[in-house]
């Protein structure tokens, strides 16, 4: 009796990190549908490397060397051509036309995504995407797994990271960090724009909480996040200062996942290191302004999502219409600590005093 031929599939992965962290859904799909020696690589910007290898279904990251927006038909020729003979299907995760253009170069037999751009010819396996079938982002991933109108069957796969121990001790001793006290890591950052960023005095006062609780305070985020989050740690009254540290900007994607790993709990707006913090399980409030947990909301199970709802939001604006913001600043500290004190209460108390 013959074993199954073993799948080799190419993806062309998302350009967020929070899309690629759930994309690991439909990798656990594929492995469902074609068996665990099922060969999936991913090829996606070199960015995403540090996500795609902490994923046990990924065989390969192909790092895709092409900005966000280029179209350079030559040297996406190039790269199909180089990939030849390689795959027996390709499933395509972005929507644009030029995601197209590798996979169809590389002659690869079956060629899956969503209608998006003109892209007849390009696919061969063109589905058509009910929004009211699919609600969730995650949905629409992992319906490309299978046939079309094949059910998903519930639970979920949750997107799952692994951390090797020894690379979170190495990030740890470059920062030089300890974990004498619990840590908070909060994330104020959202590349999408201001209308997803609750504001710096809220996450201030959230920190000075759990500093006096005993916490420590690890922030996170990219370059461009680097001085909201040393505002929020300017906010502290000198001695609780001290026990902030502003890793924004510091660190690369390799280590803040390697980091946040080590969070007894995470606050974080809705942006690509909440998905992360998801990912890793982590207890986490995720708070929403402008946009709303019902498309893309973090996969976890100690997660509290805190919004206000307001008439006017969800509205998807990179900007608020309406220059108030409401949405975020109304939405008091005290709201994200209960939510914290639900999902982790004071790990420095002593049960005794229960």
């Amino acid at each position: 009796m013959h074993g199954r031929r073993v799948m080799r599939i190419l993806i062309v992965g998302p350009s967020w990190v929070g899309d690629m962290v759930m994309a690991q859904t439909l990798f656990a799909c594929l492995k469902l549908r074609h068996g665990a020696q099922c060969l999936i690589d991913v090829l996606a910007p070199e960015w995403s490397r540090p996500i795609l290898e902490r994923m046990p279904e990924v065989n390969r990251a192909l790092s895709f060397p092409m900005g966000h927006g280029v179209l350079d038909i030559a040297g996406r020729r190039k790269i199909g051509r180089g990939l030849s003979g390689q795959y027996d299907q390709a499933i395509l995760l972005p929507n644009s036309l030029k995601s197209a253009l590798v996979p169809f170069f590389a002659s690869i037999p079956k060629r899956t995504g969503w209608r998006g751009e003109m892209r007849y010819g390009l696919l061969n396996d063109i589905r058509r995407l009910d929004k009211e079938c699919y609600p969730l982002m995650i949905e629409r991933f992992m319906a490309l797994a299978f046939e079309p109108d094949h059910q998903l069957a519930r639970p979920y796969p949750r997107p799952t990271l692994q951390i090797d121990d020894a690379s979170r001790d190495a990030a740890l001793e470059r920062f030089s960090l300890e974990l004498d006290r619990p840590v908070l890591a909060l994330c104020p950052g959202a590349e999408f724009g201001e209308s997803k960023r609750w504001p710096v005095e809220h996450y201030a006062s959230v920190a000075d909480r759990k500093v006096r609780q005993g916490w420590q305070v690890w922030l996170f985020g990219s370059k461009k996040d680097h001085a909201v989050c040393e505002e929020i740690r300017q906010r502290l009254i000198p001695g609780l200062r001290e026990e902030a540290v502003n890793l924004a900007g510091e660190t690369t994607l390799a280590d803040a996942i390697d980091l946040l790993s080590c969070a007894g709990a995470v606050v974080s707006n809705d942006s690509g290191l909440m998905h992360v913090a998801a990912a890793l399980n982590r207890p986490m409030v995720a708070v929403y302004g402008s946009t709303s947990p019902g498309f893309t909301p973090p996969l976890a199970s100690q997660v509290e999502t805190v919004r206000l709802g307001l008439d006017c939001s969800p509205c998807f604006d990179r900007t608020c219409r309406f220059g108030h913001y409401n949405c975020l600043r109304d939405l008091a500290p005290s709201l994200v600590v209960d939510a914290l004190d639900r999902l982790v209460g004071d790990p420095l108390a002593d049960p005794q005093d229960n």
